[in-house]
C-alpha cells in the first residue's frame, strides 16, 4: 500500500516559482494579473511568489502596462537575463564557432575560431582566450554553463569523448581547457544530439515527441528522440547511422572505418561523385560545402537534375529505411548542409520512396533549424542547465 504524499509548504512554493518563471521566460514581461491568469494561482500566492523573487535577483519591474489602470496591478515583470550568462561550442575538425547568450537564450557575443590541420600546442588555449574576450566585450565576467557540441560518442557514465574516426587532438584539450574555468559547468553533447534539440525545440519537429533527425553533412548521423527524451544508448552510439550496413556500398563498414557503411552512399564525398556522374558539377574535394553546392545546383537545374535528386533521395531512403524499421518514429528530419540545402523538394522524394521500402507510415520534413541548429542546440541545454540550478528544476 502506496501513502500519498502531501506537498509541503516549502515544496508548493518552489513549484509555483518555477512556474512563473518558466512563464515569464517564454512570453516575457507580464503584470501580476496576466500571471494569476495563465498560472491560476490566486492573489496573494502570485503577490508572494513575485516578492520572493525580487529578492533573489531573479525577477525585476521593467515598467507598467500603459492599456490598464496606473497602480500595482499595471506592473510589468520580467525574468532578469543577465542573472547568468552562459557559452556555447560547436567544435569541428576546422575550428570552432561560440556564442555567448544570457539566461533568456539571447545572444550577446558571437566568434569563429578556424584551425588549420592538427593545429598548434595553444590551440585550446586560443580558443578558451577568444571565449573569455567575446564574453567580457559582451559585458559578462563568470559563465555558469558551458555546451560544448562535438563529433564522436559521449560516454553517458563518463561525460569522455571518444571518437569514431579520426578527430584532432586539440579537440580534447580544449574540453580540459574549458574544465578549468572557475566556477563554470561544462557539459559535453555529441554535435548531431544538439541538432536534434534544436530542431525539437526550435525547428521542424516542434509538434512531434518522437522522430529521427537524420543528419546529412561530412558524414551521417543520427538524434533519435522517443516520448521527448533525447536517447544515446549504453555507449553514447545511438544515431551512429554511419556504420549502418547498406546495399550499395563497395564492402562493409569495420569498427575502425564506416567506408563501406551508410557513410559510403551519402558522406559528402559519394555525394560529390554522384553529382559528377550526372553531368553536375561539384568539388573533387568531397566536403559538405561542395556537397551542399552540388544539391543546389540540382534543384536550380531543373529537369537536368532530377535523375541526380531521385538516386540521392533514394540512398537517403535505404538508410532512413534501416532506422524506421527499428524505431517506428513516425517522422524523419533531413538536417546538416545536405539536408538543408535540399530542403522540402528532397523531403518530399525521400519520403516517397521510404514509403516504397517500410510499411511503417514515416513523415519526413526538412530541417528547419537552419546552419546554427548546433549552436542553437547547444545554447537550449545549457540554458537548462543553468535554469535546473536557478529555477531548482527537477
Amino acid at each position: 500500500m502506496t501513502t500519498a504524499r502531501t506537498a509541503t509548504p516549502s515544496t508548493a512554493r518552489a513549484i509555483n516559482d518555477r512556474l512563473a518563471l518558466n512563464l515569464l521566460l517564454e512570453q516575457g514581461p507580464l503584470t501580476a494579473t496576466e500571471l494569476r491568469d495563465l498560472t491560476g494561482l490566486s492573489r496573494p500566492t502570485v503577490a508572494d511568489l513575485l516578492e520572493r523573487l525580487q529578492r533573489t535577483g531573479l525577477v525585476a519591474v521593467v515598467g507598467e502596462r500603459g492599456e490598464q489602470r496606473r497602480g500595482p496591478n499595471a506592473r510589468l515583470y520580467a525574468l532578469v537575463a543577465s542573472r547568468a550568462h552562459l557559452a556555447a561550442f560547436d567544435v569541428r575538425s576546422g575550428g570552432v564557432s561560440l556564442v555567448v547568450a544570457d539566461l533568456a537564450g539571447r545572444s550577446l557575443a558571437v566568434a569563429e575560431v578556424p584551425v588549420e590541420g592538427d593545429g598548434g600546442p595553444d590551440t585550446a588555449g586560443a580558443i578558451v582566450a577568444t571565449l573569455l574576450e567575446a564574453a567580457r566585450g559582451a559585458g559578462v565576467e563568470r559563465l555558469h554553463t558551458v555546451a560544448v557540441g562535438a563529433p564522436g560518442l559521449v560516454d553517458p557514465a563518463t561525460g569522455r569523448l571518444q571518437s569514431t574516426g579520426k578527430l584532432p587532438g586539440w579537440h580534447a584539450e580544449l574540453l580540459a581547457a574549458l574544465r578549468q574555468l572557475p566556477g563554470t559547468e561544462v557539459i559535453l553533447e555529441n554535435e548531431v544530439n544538439l541538432a536534434g534539440r534544436a530542431e525539437y525545440r526550435v525547428g521542424a519537429a516542434r509538434d512531434r515527441d518522437t522522430f529521427v533527425l537524420l543528419w546529412l553533412g561530412h558524414s551521417v548521423g543520427a538524434a533519435v528522440i522517443l516520448d521527448g527524451r533525447l536517447r544515446r544508448g549504453f555507449s553514447g552510439g545511438t544515431g551512429e547511422i554511419c556504420f549502418l550496413p547498406v546495399p550499395g556500398t563497395v564492402g562493409l563498414p569495420s569498427a575502425d572505418s564506416c567506408e563501406g557503411g551508410f557513410h559510403g552512399l551519402v558522406g559528402s564525398a559519394a555525394i560529390c561523385a554522384l553529382a559528377r556522374v550526372h553531368g553536375l558539377p561539384a568539388d573533387p574535394a568531397g566536403h559538405a560545402a561542395a556537397a551542399e553546392a552540388a544539391v543546389r545546383a540540382a534543384l536550380a537545374a531543373g529537369a537536368a537534375g532530377e535523375a541526380f535528386l531521385d538516386e540521392l533521395a533514394e540512398r537517403i531512403a535505404i538508410g532512413a529505411a534501416g532506422v524506421c524499421v527499428v524505431l517506428d518514429p513516425g517522422c524523419v528530419v533531413l538536417g546538416g548542409e545536405i539536408g538543408r540545402a535540399g530542403g522540402p523538394e528532397l523531403a518530399g522524394r525521400v519520403e516517397r520512396r521510404l514509403a516504397r521500402l517500410s510499411p511503417l507510415s514515416t513523415e519526413v520534413r526538412a530541417g528547419t533549424a537552419g546552419g546554427g541548429a548546433v549552436l542553437n542546440g547547444a545554447v537550449l541545454t545549457a540554458g537548462d542547465a543553468v535554469r535546473r540550478d536557478l529555477f531548482g528544476e527537477p
